[in-house]
Order: C-alpha cells, then structure tokens, then sequence
C-alpha cells in the first residue's frame, strides 16, 4: 500500500471534516459534492494537476470523504489523501471530453452505491470548476435527489488558519520577499520583460530559509508605464525604461499556501504624482491596519483605508483585501469576505488576507500591498520587504 504524502496530521483532516459536517447539517444537507481543487485538498490532502478535468470530494453523512475523479489520477490520490485507497474512485478514460458520456454519470453511480441518491446533496455551483452539463448531467442521473447551492460552504471553514497553515504561510511570505530582492537586484532599463520573469520564477521555485517553492495560483502580473494603468496584464519582451514604472503582483508558495505581494519599481526619479499616490497608500494602510483586529468586522480596514485615502486626494473604486490561503489557478483569493464597505465578516486571530489597496493611475500605478495575518491583539505583515515605491537609477 502506497504510503502517501500528507501536509497535515490524519486529526488535523478529522477536525476538518467535523467542521465541514457542522455547516452542512446546519444548512440542511446531506451528501457534499466538492469540486473546488483547493476545498478538495484542504478536506483529503488531494494535490495533482488535475483540475482540467473532472474530479470531486464526495463528503457524506457519515464516514470519511471519498475521492472520485480520472482513474490515471487516482493513483496521484493514493500518493496524497490521509483516507484508505477503499475511498479512492476513478471513472474510466471513455468518459474524458467526450460528447456522448459525462464523467457526472459515473459520479452519480458512486453516489447512489452509497445509499445517498436520494439525499439533499450541496454542490459548489458557483466556481470555476463546475460546469452547467455537469450539473444537468447530475440531476438528469439522480431524479430522486434535492439540491441545494452549497457554494463557498467548505471556503468559509478555511478562514481561521491552523498553526500548521499559518506555518506554511511564513514560509511562502520568506519566499516572496526573496522574489522581490530578486526583482529589485536584477531589474535594470535595457532588460527584457520576460527575462525578468524567468528570474522571478528562479526564484520562486528555488525557495527560501531551506523550504521549496510552490507553482503560485496566478503567474506573475508585471506591467510596465501606461500597461500598468490596466490592474491584470503578465509580460512580453518589452524592454524595462527610465521614466516608467512597473508594479510586481506576486506570491511565494508553499505547498499550496500563498503569500501574495505587490511592490512597484521606478526607473529614475518619480514625478509628484507618484510619490503623493505613495504616501497616501501607506498612511491609508496605517489605518486600515489599525482596524484590523478580532471582533471588528471586515469593512472597518476598508472604511478606515477609503476615507483616509480620499482625506489625501485619491479614490479607490475597488475592494482594498480578500482572503489568502491553500489555493490553485486561477486564483489565490478563497472567495469569502471582501475588504469593502458593508461586509460585517467578523474578524479572527488565525485569518489571513491580502490587503490590496492598489492605486492605478492615467499613465500606471502603485501597487504597495501586503499579506495579513490577523493576531490575538491585531494584524501581522507576514513580510518584511520595505512598504515604498522602489526606485532605480
């Protein structure tokens, strides 16, 4: 029997999982279909490039979960959940992008061998990896069964992070501080965009303090003058000039967990503009994170930051943080509060965010963001990379 490889202890998955049933019976249901690679990971230990195609943790009333997904990725299963290979179900290849059969069909029969066809069954209708015909594919199979939209009910059992997430985290925030030397040492006018890059990855995977780098959620965002006045643009093999900036969204990972930081590099001397959009972001994230504490509610950072940003002359029309944790493409965020204005999340010792309070300009931007972490008396930069417009030459 393949011994597998888990991140965390066999209790640590139990206390998830008697989480996730708590929420799941509150909500009045039954049988759990999880989609989401990360909820899958976070509940079971499931870590393969698999999410192409379609796989699932299958929690039910009783028991442990069980995986289901492509029979050749069942083998990365047995090599990465704590639960025995007897919960452990793959579907034949016939069923991969082929027209005429849907791997749900084969998903409902696992459903139904278990006695729960006709169960109030929850899925994650609302996430990037879950289709319309698997949902219809799903019903059509299972006539007997009631649904319900059980999105986000795993995401929101991950918000308080565990001393061995938090650990992990620590990690991936050395890692990104390390991209960021890297950046700051190499980068010069002349260099191309993409070789930049590379370095970044190097030094991504490379890791940091003797621990390996993860593949990050998001590739490297890395625009440069009047592309970086657009938030979401990678890089091509445009040169790097005097007179621009270039803002760096970013993440160390490890084993899944993301830091993500954002810092901006300037070529030569910054025009005013600039430098006020500086301050003004850092004397608003001084008060944000003045707010960011247990028992205040996730809009207080975000109030505090707006309204002493606007104090300053500038607006910002978009949240200013989300959660940050276990993730996979393609996206690091776990989709739960917001940083904004009426959201009355509470805060926790144990969450972790990324405050994101991004300023994008008529001509670029500045991008001076952190990842979070929320203590028993306050908030925690989990990196220690210097919060300023970084400037060259």
């Amino acid at each position: 029997m393949t011994t597998p490889k888990l991140a965390f202890s066999v209790q640590e998955y139990e206390t998830r999982i008697a989480k996730t049933r708590k929420s799941m019976e509150a909500a009045g249901i039954q049988t759990l279909v999880i989609t989401d690679p990360a909820n899958m990971a976070w509940l079971t230990g499931y870590d393969g490039w698999s999410f192409y195609v379609h796989q699932a943790v299958v929690l039910g009333p009783t028991g442990l979960p069980l995986w289901w997904g492509r029979a050749m990725d069942g083998l990365g299963a047995k090599r990465t959940v704590f639960m025995s290979h007897d919960h452990i179900f793959g579907y034949e290849d016939i069923y991969v992008q082929n027209p005429e059969k849907h791997p749900m069909q084969d998903l409902a029969q696992l459903v139904a061998a278990q006695g729960w066809q006709n169960t109030h069954i929850g899925l994650e209708m609302d996430n990037y990896y879950f289709t319309a015909a698997a949902y219809l594919s799903l019903v059509q199979a299972l006539p007997g069964a009631t649904w319900a939209d059980a999105n986000g009910l795993v995401n929101w059992q991950r918000a308080v992070k565990s001393e061995t997430e938090i650990t992990y985290m620590r990690r991936a925030a050395k890692i990104v501080e390390k991209m960021h030397a890297t950046i700051l040492e190499t980068a010069t006018p002349g260099m191309k965009k993409n070789d930049l890059v590379a370095n970044i990855y190097h030094a991504a995977i490379s890791g940091a303090d003797g621990h390996w780098g993860d593949y990050p959620s998001i590739v490297p965002l890395a625009p440069s003058g009047a592309d970086a006045s657009a938030p979401h643009l990678t890089w091509d093999d445009a040169e790097l000039k005097v007179g621009e900036a270039t803002f760096f969204e970013i993440a160390g990972v490890h084993r899944r967990y993301h830091a993500p930081q954002s810092r901006t590099l300037f070529f030569g001397e910054p025009p005013k503009k600039y430098r006020e959009a500086e301050n003004a972001v850092l004397e608003a994230v001084a008060a944000g994170m003045a707010k960011a504490k247990p028992g205040n509610f996730a809009e207080d950072i975000a109030i505090a930051f707006n309204s002493t940003l606007n104090k300053l002359g500038f607006e910002k029309d978009s949240r200013c943080g989300y959660p940050i944790g276990l993730s996979y493409p393609p996206d690091w965020g776990e989709r739960t509060y917001s940083l904004r204005k009426n959201d009355k999340t509470v805060l926790e010792a144990g969450m972790t965010f990324h405050f994101m309070p991004a300023l994008w300009l008529d001509d670029g931007a500045i991008e001076i963001t952190e990842p979070v972490l929320i203590t028993e008396t306050g908030a925690e930069n989990l990196c220690n990379t210097p919060a300023q417009l970084a400037v060259k030459g």
